[in-house]
């Protein structure tokens, strides 16, 4: 509430909370470190905590969680209370919607936000998808990875559905960044958790495709390989065995720049049974930090033995790697 010239009044001069009597907080006898709050703060959660205490849920209750959480957004009780308000109150949720819209525009990481909203979303039900979908993809385009937006946009689609634009809309965000590992995530969130696409197998051709597009593109780019793994996942033989794996790691070694990727993904699908033609061997041997050095009969060892000069940050990896090969790979 505020006055005529615009200052918001002190609490303690509102006429609707003379019968109140504010209930200040109890930090003990002894407290180590007093914290020096701001007056309105200190009034603000006075007022709360005989609010709360009393369990008083009213419209002027609700408006007083509303000073709370613009003070401290984090605060789960307060948030708590509201919800527990808004339900006695049977008050409008698309109007709760709108006021966590303000409050997360300046507190867009706050976790106890990002709950109160998907309780509110759950609450609409399905008809909040589309609204939901909209909010995340806002917050997105002001912070591209932030968590608690793809958390609550994959909470959505599971909960409310949506899905039907959602591979699109992956798609649209890489093409703007393909550097997007959250993008990527969310992709493969899509192709196998979808009711409409039929699962990773039915999706696998299509995606292997678009992602070993990708690599070749930026063979730099790790998260184009880990989503070409995650798709063969619990079927590590087609995974070995497809041409289209094999073939993009042949093609960035030949690249002969960026090949970190290339190289430890063969290491592991020679781990797996995987056997290589000739032109691994002479790709591999091209890559070699020296040509008097001779090249490892073991083919997986002198791969070992290349990264620990190419991905030198780890070096005592790759040499524990090559320890833990089988006799003959």
């Amino acid at each position: 509430m505020e006055s005529d010239e615009g200052v918001k009044l002190p609490m303690s001069r509102r006429p609707e909370w003379s019968d109140v009597t504010p209930l200040p907080q109890d930090d003990g006898p002894d407290p180590v470190v007093l914290i020096d709050y701001k007056q309105d703060f200190t009034e603000t959660m006075d007022y709360f905590r005989a609010v709360y205490r009393a369990q008083e849920r009213s419209p002027r209750a609700l408006s007083l969680t509303q000073e709370a959480i613009r003070f401290n957004p984090g605060n789960y009780t307060v948030w708590h209370f509201r919800r527990q308000i808004l339900e006695s109150l049977d008050a409008d949720l698309h109007e709760e919607l709108d006021f966590v819209e303000r409050i997360v525009k300046s507190n867009s990481k706050s976790y106890q936000i990002w709950h109160h909203r998907r309780w509110v979303a759950g609450k609409l039900g399905t008809d909040a998808a589309i609204m939901e979908l909209e909010f995340t993809k806002k917050i997105l385009c002001l912070d591209a990875k932030n968590y608690h937006a793809w958390s609550h946009r994959q909470w959505v689609l599971q909960a409310l559905g949506g899905w039907e634009d959602e591979l699109d809309f992956c798609r649209k965000l890489l093409e703007e960044d393909i550097f997007n590992n959250s993008a990527w995530n969310q992709r493969y969130f899509v192709v196998t958790r979808s009711p409409f696409l039929g699962g990773l197998k039915g999706m696998r051709d299509s995606e292997v495709s678009y992602t070993v597009e990708a690599i070749m593109a930026n063979p730099e780019n790790e998260s184009p390989w880990r989503c070409l793994r995650g798709l063969y996942k619990d079927d590590i033989q087609s995974w070995v065995h497809d041409p289209k794996v094999s073939s993009v790691c042949l093609k960035v070694l030949n690249i002969k720049n960026n090949s970190v990727f290339a190289l430890s993904m063969l290491l592991d699908l020679l781990c797996h049974g995987f056997r290589p033609s000739e032109e691994f061997r002479e790709a591999i041997s091209a890559l070699r930090s020296s040509d008097s050095e001779p090249l490892d009969s073991d083919l997986g060892k002198a791969i070992c033995h290349v990264l620990q000069h190419v991905d030198s940050m780890r070096a005592n990896y790759w040499m524990w790697r090559k320890s833990k090969l089988p006799v003959a790979v």
